[in-house]
């Protein structure tokens, strides 16, 4: 099993191209999978049963001295890890049954999207700009282009100036997996994207160490998620927003702004570059609340 587990690895690596985050998460996965089997006196792929798997993904549930329970989200991921190795191995003729492949991954609650108002992001983008120099131009224009395009925070600090078409309105996001998409950029991200670039990244880039990226930090190298998400929420403590704002607030309302304002839910997925409309579609159950309650305050018998 140790030595299965590897190849899957080292295919989801260099064959599929999965991102780093994935990879890490999946390795953690399986590592928790084998010392479940070990424990079991489970070594090779053709001893595993579906009960195996199955006592695995309770045991996520229940937790044990070394690892607290996990959420229903959190254990379906560990089960996807699990059945993407199973798949694999079948694949490859290491057993011919899969023991994965009818276990039920634990359904997590139904939860709404963490959304902000188009008057917040318009603060948020304000507080953003605030202040002389190169930063507040990048720190601008950063949220610009993840507000006005749905971007993930990683899409965002991955992209590269020849990535933008700021004539044409257009970015080419390079997603999960690997897959590209070409996404269109309002008027607001490219005036800000070229105030960047004309008054703010020379200033940086001309330290030597930006190379092709857009955005970059004050050393001249390219901005990481972790900075980006620094400001991001610095803009939202300046705009007062009270609760929790991320990168992914901005992916999240940049959706539901689009619903809200008519779009079709298949358009939105293509924007977002989600392989199913099904994980779009959550955004549409923000819709119907804002429907429901508009009903309940303006109907006379909505009580």
């Amino acid at each position: 099993m140790e030595r299965a587990v590897r190849t899957w690895l080292t295919q989801l690596d260099v064959e599929r191209g999965v991102s780093a985050h994935t990879l890490t998460a999946y390795t953690r996965d399986s590592r928790r999978y084998l010392d479940h089997l070990a424990a079991r006196g489970v070594t090779a792929p053709d001893q595993v049963t579906e009960a195996h798997v199955a006592g695995f993904l309770a045991s996520l549930r229940t937790g044990d001295q070394d690892h607290p329970p996990l959420a229903a989200s959190s254990a379906a991921r560990s089960l996807t890890a699990v059945r993407g190795l199973h798949k694999f191995l079948v694949l490859e003729g290491e057993t011919t049954h899969d023991p994965a492949g009818e276990v039920t991954p634990p359904t997590p609650p139904s939860r709404l999207p963490k959304a902000i108002s188009v008057a917040e992001v318009t603060s948020l983008l304000d507080a953003a700009g605030v202040g002389d120099g190169a930063l507040p131009l990048r720190d601008r224009a950063l949220l610009e282009v993840l507000y006005g395009t749905g971007a993930r925070i990683s899409e965002a600090v991955g992209l590269d100036v020849d990535d933008l078409d700021l004539e044409a309105g257009a970015a080419r996001l390079l997603g999960k997996g690997g897959k590209e998409r070409i996404v269109p950029l309002g008027s607001y991200a490219c005036d800000a994207v070229d105030g960047w670039l004309v008054r703010g990244r020379p200033a940086l880039g001309a330290k030597g160490r930006a190379g092709p990226a857009l955005f970059v930090n004050q050393r001249g190298a390219r901005l990481s998620r972790q900075s980006a998400w620094a400001v991001i929420t610095g803009a939202a403590e300046r705009a007062g927003l009270t609760g929790h704002v991320s990168p992914h607030t901005l992916r999240h309302s940049f959706a539901t702004h689009l619903l809200e304002g008519g779009a079709d839910v298949r358009v939105v997925q293509e924007l977002l570059g989600h392989a199913s409309v099904t994980t779009t579609q959550i955004y549409t159950m923000v819709t119907v609340q804002q429907l429901r309650e508009v009903y309940a305050q303006s109907h006379p018998r909505a009580r």
